[in-house]
């Protein structure tokens, strides 16, 4: 039934082409960074694409991980060998955006297509992400998520906490960490993504600013401003907690992933997408809550921003090529598709019809706190402090940040010291990055 619905779909969006049948499919390219659990479900919706329909075919290729396929596909463009399809990490949407020529914007190839694009039919915490200020669709949310408390329950209860126990803030968070350093527990706390977890994230749930201009939506003139005294009380916290033993730090991406999947660590802030891997791996009871915040902040808890990547369309094809992305960008959005996606992955549906389908189906029923990211993304309005980032230069200021964060980590640096250091750093890069963008 899917599958028929998946192709009247297809047919009745008129993006794809007359049906003649002499012609060969019409090949495109889509570049993107996943392998594992990940990579095999990215394989499964490129062949059901091709499955349904035979006027185009999609051939995906990895190229690395977020940071190497971006520079693949710079490198590609420049070279006049770019893919049609590109999948980049939401930190490289400046870039994108700023790269004359190199993109045809999603809602251009959609509406050249001739198909029905509704892009308020996407949600608007993503879709807002990317887009430009007057609502105009420059890339297709593919795979967005945001961060969670993944919860070893085996180990509470060994521990003898209450699996149940009340970890909404960040003060809770520490009683239960003395609890289980206490009990002998050799990682009570791991992360993944720390900058994007324990900064970008904790400031937009904080309701305090990354960075001026509102974030940088409102211009490249920003400048960083995570040296605040919220960021720096909680770093300050986490660096007393490595010395302590409670907070073991694993690395700058999601080697912290391992351990916890592994039944090594208690507790771990990471993506809601670590749903595929977690469920996939575990031998333990485990559980999702909420991303904590410090209780006392004003405005706390706020929303969430998203992680995570989108597809953007590179310039330079045939017209005939950009129907046969238009079709599997639409095959992307679609209803089952989506929903599919999300209830696999721990992924947010882009779209609202993907979200009540997933409700509908009885998913978080059976899988609870598999909405928790929902919730923490759309419970609130996003005001300018917690819309997004769109920085120039972003991945490597991450580079930047993930250093001076390594320093407090270790005991080298206080966090004052640390985040002071990283704001100034990374300001002469947003620096060099408006002058060559004016």
């Amino acid at each position: 039934m899917i599958r028929q619905a998946l192709c009247s779909m297809l047919v009745a969006t008129a993006l794809l082409a007359s049906p003649v049948t002499t012609f060969a499919a019409t090949e495109i390219q889509f570049w993107h960074a996943f392998t594992g659990r990940l990579g095999e479900l990215v394989a499964e919706q490129v062949n059901t694409f091709n499955t349904i329909q035979n006027d185009y075919k999609v051939v995906a290729t990895h190229k690395g991980n977020y940071s190497e396929t971006l520079n693949a596909g710079i490198a590609a463009f420049r070279a006049s060998e770019q893919p049609h399809i590109l999948m980049v990490f939401e930190v490289g949407t400046a870039t994108m955006m700023s790269a004359r020529g190199a993109i045809n914007p999603v809602y251009k190839v959609m509406t050249s297509a001739g198909g029905a694009f509704n892009p308020d039919a996407y949600i608007g915490s993503v879709k807002g992400y990317y887009t430009t200020t007057d609502g105009k669709m420059l890339s297709l949310p593919f795979n967005s998520s945001t961060p969670v408390l993944w919860v070893n329950r085996d180990a509470l209860k060994a521990a003898g906490i209450d699996p149940n126990t009340d970890l909404s803030t960040w003060q809770k968070v520490g009683a239960v960490l003395d609890k289980l350093k206490a009990s002998g527990h050799d990682c009570p706390l791991t992360t993944a993504w720390q900058s994007w977890i324990h900064l970008e994230n904790f400031s937009a749930y904080h309701n305090i600013p990354f960075a001026s201009r509102d974030n940088g939506f409102a211009g490249l003139d920003t400048s960083l401003a995570f040296d605040g005294p919220t960021q720096v009380k909680h770093i300050q916290t986490m660096g007393d907690w490595a010395k302590q033993g409670k907070f073991i730090y694993a690395g700058r991406r999601n080697e912290g992933g391992a351990n916890f999947r592994g039944g090594e660590c208690a507790l771990f802030t990471e993506s809601s997408a670590g749903y595929a891997g977690i469920k996939a791996e575990a031998k333990f009871d485990f559980g999702v809550r909420p991303l904590p915040y410090w209780d006392g902040v004003s405005g706390a808890p706020q929303n969430t921003i998203i992680g995570g990547a989108s597809l953007w369309v590179m310039s330079g094809h045939e017209a005939r090529e950009y129907e046969a992305v238009a079709a599997y960008l639409n095959f992307l959005s679609s209803t089952n598709i989506q929903a599919k996606w999300h209830q696999d992955t721990g992924y947010l549906p882009i779209t609202a019809a993907a979200g009540a389908k997933t409700r509908a189906d009885g998913f978080y029923d059976k899988n609870p706190g598999t909405d928790i990211a929902v919730v923490q993304m759309t419970a609130k309005s996003p005001t300018p402090n917690s819309k997004g980032l769109r920085l120039g230069s972003f991945d490597q200021i991450r580079g930047i940040i993930d250093e001076e964060l390594e320093a407090v980590w270790a005991g080298d640096k206080n966090a004052q010291a640390a985040l002071s250091s990283a704001v100034e750093r990374g300001n002469r890069l947003l620096r060099r990055f408006e002058q060559a963008n004016r």
